[in-house]
């Protein structure tokens, strides 16, 4: 069996126990695919551990960068408390609506604000701080994603950043990769920051080989 078929048959096995199937999941994942969206968000499994985040942490107020279809969305809202909320920053209008329409129908469109824009500028006119961030958006952008989540956070917030392995490609500095240069040097910040505490956890499965970031906000 090839690595990558391994990877996916312990995915299945992982959700089949751990995930189980959510009409309003698989129904964002259905709508996501016939608005035309690119087939990038989280896996289930993924999705399960950004809800787990969110209610180990005891977050009430959550921030993520990068809606796509709200699949990511849905799992960060189902783990909020009473009373708590997610902003969720998108660039594409047309994404946005369809994140819309799938918050609706799984429930949860009461806990979520859908903010359409640029996030970089959406970021920069924000003031409100948030107990946990999630940023998935496009990789090049990330430090300035990043440096803006740091300074919307509090002792104790929790920044989540996917992607950041991108098959191995971080450990090469090669100029041409973007996407990796984008991971680089959100880790360097990361790495000189005393205020900053952090790791990065490798993995492998239906989304390939990759990995996410998990920073803790200090004083």
């Amino acid at each position: 069996m090839a690595d990558s078929e391994l990877w996916n048959a312990v995915d299945e096995w992982v959700e089949a126990r751990f995930v189980p199937e959510d009409t309003a999941l698989d129904g964002a994942l259905s709508a996501s695919t016939a608005g035309g969206l690119p087939a990038i968000q989280v896996s289930a499994a993924q999705g399960r551990l950004l809800e787990l985040l969110v209610r180990m942490t005891g977050a009430r107020t959550v921030l993520e960068v990068g809606t796509l279809g709200g699949y990511s969305t849905i799992w960060l809202a189902r783990g909020l408390p009473e009373g708590g909320r997610v902003v969720t920053l998108e660039l594409d209008p047309h994404h946005a609506e369809v994140a819309t329409a799938n918050l609706e129908e799984a429930g949860v469109s009461g806990a979520v604000e859908v903010r359409v824009g640029p996030a970089v500028e959406t970021l920069a006119g924000m003031t409100e701080p948030f107990d946990l961030v999630f940023i998935d958006a496009d990789k090049p952008s990330t430090p300035a994603y990043f440096n803006e989540a740091v300074r919307l956070s509090h002792p104790g917030t929790v920044i989540v950043v996917d992607n950041v392995v991108r098959q191995g490609a971080v450990v090469h500095d090669d100029p041409a990769d973007t996407d990796a240069q984008g991971i680089r040097a959100f880790a360097e910040i990361v790495a000189h920051d005393p205020r900053l505490r952090g790791t990065a956890i490798q993995t492998v499965g239906r989304k390939g080989y990759d990995g996410f970031a998990v920073v803790v906000v200090g004083e």
